[in-house]
Parts: C-alpha cells; structure tokens; sequence
C-alpha cells in the first residue's frame, strides 16, 4: 500500500499543482463528451466534438484512431494536458469497452486518482465493477459524476445507494441534483451553498451559479418552482442525516467518493467536476519501485513507461511512449539512463499530449505526462532515470484469453507483416508468439473486438490485408526456472514452443491436462498466466 500520509517533505509548488487522474466508465456512459468539457473548461479546444455527431463535429479530440472516430468508441488510451483555473491537469481517456480493458489496467498505474463516470439511469454496470476492482487494488481516490440527468435517471438516493453496496464504498453528495429528465433544472452544490443553473439553449455555455444562504435562502423561490424546491429541502435534509459528511482523508485513502450530478453534454456539473478535482484531488503520489518508494519532491528526474503508441500520426510511422514523471523536474534536451538497456538517452523532442496533437515539452514536472518519440528502444514498464538503477513495479500484462493465427494476404510481404505485429506487441496492444516449430505468428488478446482492430489498423498503417484464423492452441503460458531445466522442457515440448517478442519462451496449451502434466512432471518450473512488465 502506497504511503499517503502528509509527514514528507513539501512538494515545490509546481508539482503541488499538478493533478494526474484517469477517467474510467462503462462504455456509453458519457466519458468521452465528459472529456471533451474538461478541454473545453481548460481552453484547451474551442468547441467540444460530440460522439455522436456527424461528420467534423465528430472528430473528438481523445478519439484519435480512425477506428475510433468511425465506431464512436475509444479503444485506446490517449493522455491531455491542459490548465484550469490554479491547477495543471494531465487527464487519461480509457477505453471504455471491456475488450480493450489491459489498456486502461496499466493507465491505472500512472494516475493519481480516477473520475468513475456513471449513466444516472443504468447506475453501476459491469465495466465499472472490474475498473473500480483496479482502483482498490491501487488504493485509488475515486471522484465519481454521474451523467446524463437530463433524461430519466434513476432515484438519486438509489443511486448512491448502489454504489455503496456495490462498490462497498462510502458516497458523500457534493451536489444534489433539482429535478430529472425534462424537469432537470441544476444541482445545489452541498459542499459550497450555491444554486447552479443548467441553461438548455447552449450546451457550451455556462451555468448560472447563484450564491446562497443555505437551502431556507427565500431567493431559492426566484429561482426554483415551488414543489421542486420543497423536494429539494426535503431530500439535502435527508441525505445530510443519512450520508457520510465529506472527509477529504477518507477519500485520498480511497474510503469516500464525493458524487457530482450533471449532463456533460449540457456542459452541466462539468465545471464543479472540474474544480473538485482541483481542490481535492492528489497531489502527484509516491510510487512504488521495486528497491524502494520514489517521492514526488525528490529533485532527481524519474519516470516509467507505461503505454507505448505507434502511428499516432501516420504520416510519419512514428512511435511514442507515454512516460509518467515519478520525481523531479525535466527540461528538454536531459540525458536520462534508460535502466533496462544500461544506456544513457538524450531527450531532444519530448511531447506534451493534446491527444493526436501534440506540442514540445520545454519542461515537465513529477506528475506530468510526456511523450517521447523513438524507435522501438523505449518498451512498457522501462524506467528512465538521473543515474539510479530502479524499477518501477506493478505494471501488469495480461495472458491472453483468445489465441488465432494470422495470415498475411499477400505472401511477399511476410516482413512487413512481422514488424507490424512486433510493433503492436510492443505497444501492448497483443500478445505475438513465434511457435518454435512451423511458420507463421500466434496472436493474442484479451477481448474479440482486439482481432477487428489490429486488422484495421494493419491494413491503415502497413497496407496489408490480413486474416486471423483459429488455432488449436487456447492459451499460453511463461516459463519460469532453472536454466538447465527449461531447456530440458522446451527440448522435450518442442511442438508446444514458441517465443514472445522479447525472446522469452512460452508453453502454449490446449487443454487444462496439458498445465498440470507440466506441473507433474516438471515441479522446478513454474508456469504463469501474467508477465509483469519490470524490467
């Protein structure tokens, strides 16, 4: 568990600033038009996209891949750094659909804090049960908004209801929304007496925030009819005798979750979304290497990959790792030892993410998010530091649940095919495997909808069509154990062989049996469905 008391020592104001955080949700829930205010608020973007708008309006700015703007689905992870207000926010996208979901498992680890987006009709759905499960692994904040209350939502003390039975989490309101559906009219804002106003006429435009003496303030009738506001008083009365009070340690250990109501396609909540993260967001955390805890208000610059992106601009076949600032303060043109390669790297061009667009980083402060061109040296879990040979931990790599050959449609680019999935393996986004024995690859993904991408994005970036096909293999399996005795086994398997990207040896399995003959007959050898990315 990471250290989150307040006992170190000051961070330099700039860090102190910062607030990293991840946006996660059930897919449809709302998060990318979610994302797309928080550019809007940060003046980051004139005019905020809208899924499912058509043509340019369409183009949202987290949603970068054409597949993602032709589907309306964000199946990468892409980062946004932008000011608002006192504060820098660096803000994750996640992919929202399960089949993309080791993706959004790793962005947990470079994040502070993670806003849970949830639909005010469908409440807690599958989705946001397994990536709230990552965050209490992570001991993450939660701020959680809940979308979409301008159609018909579900009971605000049902909802909240359910996420602290769910979620077994506690749940303080920090608005109270006035009304639902066609009678939605605003929220109170409980943490600050304040009325704000939804205008309906622009969905740009701001709320009406008017500062009140408390809910018994006779100018709440100016503003609110008179059977939604006695409902009003009645239910803030009830909710602040029934529910926790805010407690701003309880939610920076991960016990409490304020709760905003709003419509982020009405650009409504967004806004005190926005500074509730501000003011009680974390600050950049301490984070975890496998030799000792690295503090933000260390002066020595450290950082960790944790996401690597090909072809973001396809123009250029380039590829960039994401890097997540642990300590100190990074200026353009630093030379950091890359710990996995033992060699020395000069950062000359590093990015500061809009998403596909992108700016050079003159400079970067622990908490920051930056991108680093390169090619191919640069791999997920690699740290990059002033001098120390450390190395960041628990950054996960899942084992495939889906396992298909792929065939290359035309035979003479059998290379290029080769690089491409390499490439795509090195980004995390499959697992590649060359069986020992035999020609061809082996692919890997957590969920079907992966096989349709990899497909588009092979035949967009590389030209070439390709097929997956089924295999008689259901999944693979690491091999870990003495020398000697794993070249004793992958002599005597040699049709169950192949290697990943990295050169390691894998057992690919087709039933249960194969697994435990493994463990019977080999008990030095240990077998495993994960390889975490340490390196």
């Amino acid at each position: 568990m990471l250290d989150r008391s307040t006992n170190h020592p000051p961070l330099p104001p700039e860090i102190a600033r910062r607030r990293t955080f991840a946006i996660i949700s059930h897919p449809d829930a709302g998060k990318t038009t979610l994302t797309e205010k928080f550019l809007l608020y940060g003046g980051a973007i004139q005019m905020a996209g809208q899924v499912r708008a058509k043509g340019e309006a369409r183009r949202t700015r987290s949603d970068f891949m054409k597949m993602e703007q032709d589907r309306g689905i964000s199946v990468s992870a892409s980062a946004m750094s932008f000011p608002f207000r006192d504060w820098w926010f660096n803000l994750v996208d996640t992919p929202g659909h399960s089949d993309f979901s080791e993706d959004t498992y790793r962005t947990l680890t470079a994040v502070d804090a993670a806003v849970m987006v949830i639909d005010g009709a469908k409440g807690v759905e599958s989705q946001t049960r397994k990536l709230f499960e990552v965050c209490r692994l992570r001991d993450l904040p939660i701020l959680t908004f809940c979308n979409k209350m301008d159609r018909e939502a579900r009971d605000t003390f049902e909802i909240i209801d359910e996420i602290q039975q769910e979620l077994q989490l506690d749940v303080c309101p920090a608005s109270w929304p006035i009304g639902m559906g066609r009678d939605f009219l605003g929220c109170y804002d409980m943490l600050n007496d304040r009325l704000e106003l939804m205008d309906r006429a622009d969905r740009n435009r701001r709320a009406e925030s008017v500062k009140m003496e408390g809910l018994d303030d006779p100018r709440m009738a100016d503003h609110v009819p008179a059977d939604l506001l006695e409902k009003l008083r009645e239910e803030v009365e009830m909710a602040r005798e029934l529910l926790p009070a805010f407690d701003h340690q309880a939610m920076l250990d991960g016990n409490l979750s304020p709760i905003w109501f709003g419509s982020a396609i009405n650009s409504f909540g967004v806004q005190e979304l926005m500074a509730g993260i501000g003011a009680y967001g974390p600050e950049p955390e301490i984070r975890p290497a496998a030799s000792r805890e690295v503090g933000a208000w260390e002066a020595p610059v450290t950082g960790f990959v944790f996401k690597v992106q090909a072809n973001m601009d396809p123009k250029h076949r380039d590829r960039v790792a994401f890097v997540r600032l642990c300590s100190g303060h990074f200026e353009r043109g630093m030379k950091l030892l890359h710990v996995r390669s033992g060699k020395p790297m000069a950062i000359s061009n590093p990015v500061l993410f809009l998403a596909a667009d992108r700016e050079i980083a003159e400079d970067a402060w622990a908490g920051d998010i930056i991108g680093i061109p390169n090619h191919g040296q640069l791999r997920i879990g690699d740290a990059l530091t002033e001098g120390e040979a450390l190395r960041f931990t628990g950054i996960p790599s899942f084992a495939p649940e889906l396992l298909q050959t792929v065939r290359s449609g035309d035979p003479m680019k059998a290379k290029h095919l080769e690089k491409a999935l390499l490439q795509f393996a090195e980004e995390g986004a499959s697992k590649v495997f060359k069986p020992n024995i035999g020609s061809g690859f082996i692919v890997g993904v957590v969920g079907p909808l992966q096989f349709d991408v990899l497909a588009s994005r092979i035949e967009q970036e590389y030209g070439l069509p390709v097929r997956f096909e089924p295999t008689q293999f259901t999944s693979a399996r690491w091999i870990s154990g003495p020398k000697d005795k794993i070249e004793a086994f992958v002599k005597a398997n040699k049709g169950h062989m192949a290697e990943d990207h990295d050169g390691d040896p894998v057992y690919m399995t087709r039933l249960q049996w194969d697994i435990d003959r493994v463990e019977r007959d080999f008990p030095e050898l240990r077998l495993s469905a994960t390889k975490e990315m340490m390196v």
